[in-house]
């Protein structure tokens, strides 16, 4: 495929909601960016160096839906995640949610905003107070909030422990004599506890065994259900993503790659990224799993200190051309798929296309280590 090839991908303007209206979006990220400066200890280079762990990501979380969230270690999901529920303060860029811009609120001007965004983190042990009781950890948000006193309180705690499925007559024990499954519905009951619109999940299920990964997935799809809340779930295990999303944003080194709807994304992935992410997948059906070839990119994924020009996946992707080295691909709906499924790539793939046989074009940046799964952390 040549540059000319691109004639085929018409720019469309995305989908900005549920049936096209901005009402259903409750959060809206634009031109994102979240660097980090580090120290360089090189002798020719004076001031600070930065890890661009965020950079430029456009991204909007329709009202009630689940946007699930993928992409190897670092490439800075869990930094997004924290940029859009400002817990860390953004480089550039706007965060805008339910129609109020919070990039710049203050902590005492967002303090009332906290009751409608919550987070769960990923690690269970590591995330409660192994000192304090559990009644205070999930009592903490009415203790902030002025919400309740006493027994009234500790009602309302008992209520949110059997909500999630723990026995309100633990109320007095420490994290410690929890497993790690009752300890991450701690968490649950903590983040529900205001009634929040917005809950971003930080891989809640990968520190857990794989049955107890089905009841707490299991658990969120009953409160979502029963509260019309809207989730962002980042995840690696793609299989798990699929499951409970509406829809689906991949990102790579920074940058999101791909959007689009679950089935849409499995079924015919635009970015050779998300293609190779898919071809790792394990099936349930072990005739399909022989047959299907798996997508090995060969190299290390780049440093953010130092990105690839123009599009960042290029040095290890089989479809890359020159115009990939040099520009930046856009976010935008590609080969006739619709609004809601958005690409960032010259040269998308289309149904049906091997990228096993495809050979690299840019020889000269790419690194000539062992081939290694584009997936290789799927913990």
């Amino acid at each position: 495929m040549n540059a000319s090839d691109t004639s085929n991908s018409t720019p469309k303007a995305p989908a900005t909601a549920r049936g096209g209206t901005d009402h259903d979006v409750l959060l809206e990220v634009e031109n994102l960016q979240k660097w980090f400066p580090v120290s360089s200890d090189r002798l020719f280079r004076r001031g600070k160096e930065h890890v661009q762990a965020v950079d430029g990501v456009d991204l909007q979380v329709r009202a009630g839906e689940t946007l699930g969230l993928v992409g190897e270690t670092g490439c800075g999901k869990s930094t997004l995640a924290r940029c859009m529920t400002r817990l860390y303060d953004v480089t550039s860029g706007r965060v805008t949610f339910d129609g109020t811009d919070i990039t710049s609120l203050s902590r005492r001007e967002l303090r009332p905003l906290r009751r409608e965004i919550q987070m769960i983190f990923q690690d269970p042990y590591g995330s409660l107070n192994p000192r304090r009781r559990v009644g205070s950890i999930i009592g903490d948000p009415f203790a902030i909030h002025g919400v309740g006193k006493g027994a009234e309180r500790k009602r309302k705690v008992q209520e949110l422990m059997e909500l999630v499925g723990l026995n309100p007559e633990h109320y007095n024990r420490f994290p410690a004599e929890f497993s790690g499954g009752q300890r991450q519905r701690i968490g649950v009951a903590r983040a529900l506890a205001m009634r929040p619109k917005l809950i971003v999940c930080d891989e809640p299920v990968s520190a857990l065994d794989v049955s107890i990964q089905a009841q707490i997935i299991n658990l969120l799809a009953d409160l979502q259900q029963e509260f019309n809340l809207t989730y962002v779930f980042i995840a690696h295990d793609l299989s798990v993503v699929r499951h409970v999303s509406d829809r689906i944003a991949v990102m790579y080194l920074g940058k999101v790659v791909e959007v689009a709807e679950a089935d849409a994304l499995h079924e015919a992935p635009r970015h050779p990224y998300t293609n190779a992410l898919l071809s790792a997948v394990p099936l349930a059906d072990p005739d399909l799993s022989d047959r299907r070839e798996r997508i090995i990119l060969r190299g290390d994924v780049p440093s953010p200190l130092n990105p690839p020009t123009g599009c960042r996946f290029h040095p290890r992707c089989p479809k890359a051309a020159d115009t990939c080295a040099a520009e930046v691909p856009p976010l935008i709906s590609r080969l006739n798929d619709g609004p809601d499924h958005l690409a960032a790539c010259h040269f998308p793939v289309e149904i049906g296309e091997n990228l096993v046989e495809a050979r690299p074009t840019i020889a000269a940046e790419r690194t000539e280590f062992a081939p290694e799964l584009v997936n290789g952390d799927q913990s």
